[in-house]
Protein backbone atom coordinates (compact mmCIF):
# COMPACT_ATOMS: atom_id res chain seq x y z
CA UNK A 1 0.00 0.00 0.00
CA UNK A 2 1.12 3.37 -1.06
CA UNK A 3 1.20 6.02 2.17
CA UNK A 4 -0.58 9.16 1.92
CA UNK A 5 2.47 11.25 2.44
CA UNK A 6 3.70 9.46 -0.94
CA UNK A 7 0.61 10.12 -2.79
CA UNK A 8 0.57 13.54 -1.46
CA UNK A 9 3.82 14.04 -3.55
CA UNK A 10 2.14 12.92 -6.45
CA UNK A 11 -0.63 14.71 -6.29
CA UNK A 12 1.65 17.87 -5.71
CA UNK A 13 3.75 16.90 -8.77
CA UNK A 14 1.02 16.50 -11.13
CA UNK A 15 -1.36 19.25 -10.30
CA UNK A 16 0.99 21.87 -9.17
CA UNK A 17 -0.33 24.58 -11.40
CA UNK A 18 -3.90 23.64 -10.32
CA UNK A 19 -3.16 23.10 -6.67
CA UNK A 20 -4.28 25.89 -3.81
CA UNK A 21 -3.28 23.97 -1.26
CA UNK A 22 -2.16 20.04 0.16
CA UNK A 23 -2.24 18.54 3.51
CA UNK A 24 -1.73 14.90 4.65
CA UNK A 25 -3.96 15.41 8.24
CA UNK A 26 -2.64 11.82 8.98
CA UNK A 27 -2.30 8.42 7.21
CA UNK A 28 -4.73 7.68 4.79
CA UNK A 29 -6.56 11.22 5.39
CA UNK A 30 -5.32 14.01 2.57
CA UNK A 31 -6.78 17.20 1.40
CA UNK A 32 -6.68 19.35 -1.30
CA UNK A 33 -7.71 22.75 -2.70
CA UNK A 34 -7.52 23.15 -6.33
CA UNK A 35 -8.38 26.42 -8.39
CA UNK A 36 -12.49 25.60 -9.55
CA UNK A 37 -11.75 26.27 -13.39
CA UNK A 38 -9.32 23.38 -13.43
CA UNK A 39 -11.93 21.25 -10.80
CA UNK A 40 -13.13 18.98 -13.79
CA UNK A 41 -10.28 18.28 -15.73
CA UNK A 42 -8.18 17.65 -12.44
CA UNK A 43 -10.95 15.69 -10.80
CA UNK A 44 -11.20 12.86 -14.05
CA UNK A 45 -7.94 12.68 -13.84
CA UNK A 46 -7.51 11.66 -9.82
CA UNK A 47 -10.56 9.13 -10.89
CA UNK A 48 -8.93 7.98 -13.95
CA UNK A 49 -5.23 8.11 -13.00
CA UNK A 50 -4.77 7.90 -9.33
CA UNK A 51 -7.36 5.48 -8.61
CA UNK A 52 -10.08 7.72 -6.49
CA UNK A 53 -12.72 6.08 -7.89
CA UNK A 54 -15.36 6.03 -4.64
CA UNK A 55 -17.46 9.40 -4.35
CA UNK A 56 -18.29 8.84 -0.10
CA UNK A 57 -20.43 12.21 -0.35
CA UNK A 58 -20.18 16.02 -0.55
CA UNK A 59 -19.81 18.51 1.74
CA UNK A 60 -20.56 22.46 1.12
CA UNK A 61 -19.73 25.24 3.23
CA UNK A 62 -20.57 28.65 4.14
CA UNK A 63 -17.29 30.66 5.18
CA UNK A 64 -19.28 34.16 4.66
CA UNK A 65 -16.43 35.14 2.15
CA UNK A 66 -17.23 32.71 -0.15
CA UNK A 67 -18.43 29.51 -0.80
CA UNK A 68 -16.47 25.76 -0.18
CA UNK A 69 -17.62 22.53 -2.07
CA UNK A 70 -16.02 19.65 -0.69
CA UNK A 71 -15.85 16.25 -2.58
CA UNK A 72 -14.73 13.51 -0.38
CA UNK A 73 -13.54 10.36 -2.16
CA UNK A 74 -11.80 6.71 -1.41
CA UNK A 75 -9.36 4.71 -3.20
CA UNK A 76 -9.72 0.80 -2.98
CA UNK A 77 -6.76 0.78 -0.41
CA UNK A 78 -9.43 3.30 1.89
CA UNK A 79 -7.00 6.61 1.50
CA UNK A 80 -9.53 9.31 1.94
CA UNK A 81 -8.90 12.46 -0.47
CA UNK A 82 -10.85 15.54 0.07
CA UNK A 83 -10.84 17.67 -2.73
CA UNK A 84 -12.23 21.72 -2.38
CA UNK A 85 -13.13 24.18 -4.49
CA UNK A 86 -13.69 27.69 -2.97
CA UNK A 87 -17.16 29.23 -5.19
CA UNK A 88 -18.04 32.97 -5.34
CA UNK A 89 -20.42 34.14 -3.11
CA UNK A 90 -22.01 36.39 -5.94
CA UNK A 91 -22.34 33.49 -8.79
CA UNK A 92 -21.99 30.27 -6.46
CA UNK A 93 -22.15 27.89 -9.51
CA UNK A 94 -20.32 24.45 -10.23
CA UNK A 95 -20.50 21.76 -12.68
CA UNK A 96 -22.19 18.47 -11.81
CA UNK A 97 -20.35 15.47 -11.34
CA UNK A 98 -23.51 12.99 -12.21
CA UNK A 99 -21.93 12.11 -15.50
CA UNK A 100 -18.83 10.43 -13.14
CA UNK A 101 -21.06 9.31 -10.45
CA UNK A 102 -24.58 9.12 -10.99
CA UNK A 103 -25.17 8.64 -7.20
CA UNK A 104 -23.68 12.21 -6.86
CA UNK A 105 -27.32 13.81 -7.38
CA UNK A 106 -28.63 13.80 -4.11
CA UNK A 107 -25.70 15.76 -2.64
CA UNK A 108 -25.54 18.26 -5.60
CA UNK A 109 -29.64 18.83 -5.28
CA UNK A 110 -28.75 19.74 -1.78
CA UNK A 111 -26.69 22.09 -2.57
CA UNK A 112 -28.82 24.07 -4.92
CA UNK A 113 -31.90 23.68 -2.01
CA UNK A 114 -29.63 24.36 1.15
CA UNK A 115 -27.04 26.82 -0.05
CA UNK A 116 -28.05 27.85 -3.26
CA UNK A 117 -25.33 26.86 -5.07
CA UNK A 118 -26.57 26.24 -9.05
CA UNK A 119 -25.39 22.74 -10.67
CA UNK A 120 -24.75 23.33 -13.94
CA UNK A 121 -26.20 20.56 -16.20
CA UNK A 122 -27.33 18.52 -12.94
CA UNK A 123 -30.59 17.15 -14.70
CA UNK A 124 -34.33 18.46 -13.64
CA UNK A 125 -35.64 16.99 -10.65
CA UNK A 126 -37.58 17.35 -7.47
CA UNK A 127 -35.81 19.43 -4.72
CA UNK A 128 -34.38 17.60 -2.20
CA UNK A 129 -33.95 17.62 1.09
CA UNK A 130 -36.20 20.50 1.51
CA UNK A 131 -40.00 20.26 0.74
CA UNK A 132 -41.47 21.51 -2.14
CA UNK A 133 -43.48 24.13 -0.56
CA UNK A 134 -39.85 26.10 1.12
CA UNK A 135 -39.83 29.77 0.01
CA UNK A 136 -37.81 30.39 -3.28
CA UNK A 137 -34.35 31.94 -2.44
CA UNK A 138 -34.13 30.80 1.18
CA UNK A 139 -31.28 28.83 1.97
CA UNK A 140 -31.04 27.82 5.63
CA UNK A 141 -27.33 26.83 5.76
CA UNK A 142 -26.33 30.01 4.53
CA UNK A 143 -24.35 32.34 7.39
CA UNK A 144 -26.57 34.83 6.47
CA UNK A 145 -30.00 32.96 6.43
CA UNK A 146 -32.45 34.43 9.01
CA UNK A 147 -35.09 31.67 9.97
CA UNK A 148 -37.60 34.51 10.70
CA UNK A 149 -38.70 34.47 6.86
CA UNK A 150 -40.41 31.37 7.99
CA UNK A 151 -42.04 32.92 10.66
CA UNK A 152 -43.96 35.25 8.13
CA UNK A 153 -45.10 32.36 5.90
CA UNK A 154 -46.69 30.32 8.88
CA UNK A 155 -48.38 33.26 9.57
CA UNK A 156 -49.44 33.76 6.59
CA UNK A 157 -50.61 30.30 5.83
CA UNK A 158 -52.60 30.23 9.24
CA UNK A 159 -50.49 27.36 10.62
CA UNK A 160 -49.63 28.75 13.82
CA UNK A 161 -48.74 26.24 16.58
CA UNK A 162 -48.97 28.06 19.76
Amino acid sequence: MIHATDVAMSIKDKYSSSLVSILVQRERRIWIELVASDFRKCFERLIKEDGFTILCTITGLDTKEKYEVIYHMSDKDGKVLNVKISVDRDNPVIGTITDLFPAAELSERELMDLLGIKVESLVAGRRYPLPDDWPQGQYPLRKDWDPKVLDKKIEKSGDKND
